[in-house]
């Protein structure tokens, strides 16, 4: 954790300019770039980024966006999120301009189509990897991998918002929480008890 000391404004626009510069289809598609470069700088630990991203996915905005703010908050407080913000979003803002002012004159090219079809494929691949690679550090028990495949299910094959899967996820987790805390028994209660005195 010593770098997360280093991490200047300047350094920190950077990273993230570099993430917004990089970074094909946006969303969800920064997510291994910023993983690697939150985890290897060790500005993130690999249990704290899969809760990054469900706090930033839960947050109204951008996911991007969202998470510049998380980090750069974490590494150097309100100045710190407002320039992890503003690396992410100026690079895209400047491209997308620039795409938008010369698009209509290629966008019927059959070089430019056949770009965008070859890159649609790397997008995926791009938001798959890290998805995987967080299912296999987070999901330890049975009962995990069950609650993961079921959300997959019911937001690809049934369509169901995943606000109401995140809603129901926290009401079970709350139930059970206070279910273990009144079984005779548990102990929780007592020792906390003992703590505050």
């Amino acid at each position: 954790m010593a770098d997360k000391g280093r991490a200047s404004y300047l350094r920190i626009f950077l990273i993230f300019a570099k993430i917004g510069a990089f970074t094909i289809g946006g969303g969800y598609a920064m997510i291994p770039l910023i993983q690697n470069e939150m985890v290897n700088r060790g500005w993130l630990d690999e249990k704290e980024f899969p809760n990054l991203i469900a706090l930033s996915q839960a947050a109204p905005g951008i996911l991007a966006v969202n998470i510049s703010i998380f980090v750069g908050y974490k590494l150097r407080g309100t100045k710190g999120s407002i320039v992890a913000t503003l690396g992410s979003i100026l690079p895209s803002f400047l491209i997308i301009l620039a795409i938008a002012i010369a698009f209509t004159g290629f966008k019927d090219n059959p070089v430019v189509i056949r770009i965008f079809k070859g890159i649609r494929p790397v997008v995926v691949a791009l938001i798959a990897a890290p998805m995987v690679r967080m299912s296999m550090t987070n999901n330890s028990v049975w009962w995990q991998w069950a609650i993961m495949l079921a959300a997959l299910a019911m937001t690809a094959f049934l369509s169901i918002s995943p606000i109401y899967i995140m809603l129901c996820i926290i009401v079970m987790a709350t139930a059970v929480t206070v279910f273990r805390e009144k079984r005779p028994g548990n102990n929780t209660g007592r020792h906390r008890k003992e703590d505050g005195e």
